[in-house]
């Protein structure tokens, strides 16, 4: 793979640049399984359809083909299960989530990894990734099987970190 340098010119980072060391799609942490990849979940519907609405030029043109945006404000109703399931990027700096090579947060930083992006995050961001798995026993415990309806909240939440909440 030739190995390629990205520059971020955005409504919230400018001038970052990145290198591209692995393929997209490949070569992951072996502990990080993702289910879903970044489009697929843009497709699916995550976080209100206000994320990457302004990084259309940092990531491939195909992933934004059947995304579910929104122009303006956050809208729940892009979401999967149509749910709010997400807190403020206010509250994710309070909490210490955010890290300055990605201002957006972990959503950011999985599609940024999927590119093909490696950093000094990567651990850190794995581990967020790995601790969401409880939602899943919570899930399994409380809900029929593929019961959509049931913790729609826990559901997209799950979806906002790659897991296919639909399947459990």
């Amino acid at each position: 793979m030739k190995k390629k340098w990205i520059e971020v010119n955005d409504d919230m980072q400018t001038g970052y640049t990145y290198l591209l060391s692995e393929p997209v799609g490949r070569n992951f942490h072996p502990d990080f399984t993702p289910e879903l990849t970044p489009k697929q979940m843009l497709e699916l519907g995550v976080f209100g359809g206000k994320y990457l609405t302004d990084c259309r030029d940092e990531f491939p043109a195909d992933w934004f083909i059947s995304a579910k945006l929104s122009p303006g404000k956050h809208d729940p109703k892009l979401n999967f299960f149509k749910v709010k399931a997400s807190q403020p990027l206010s509250v994710w700096r309070r909490k210490g989530w955010i890290h300055d090579e990605d201002p957006r947060g972990w959503f950011q930083w999985y599609c940024r990894y999927y590119f093909g992006r490696r950093s000094v995050d990567d651990e850190r961001q794995i581990k967020r990734w790995r601790a969401m798995r409880r939602h899943i026993a919570q899930i399994k415990t409380n809900c029929p099987p593929r019961t959509l309806d049931c913790r729609p909240r826990q559901r997209q939440a799950l979806l906002h970190w790659a897991y296919d909440s639909r399947k459990i």
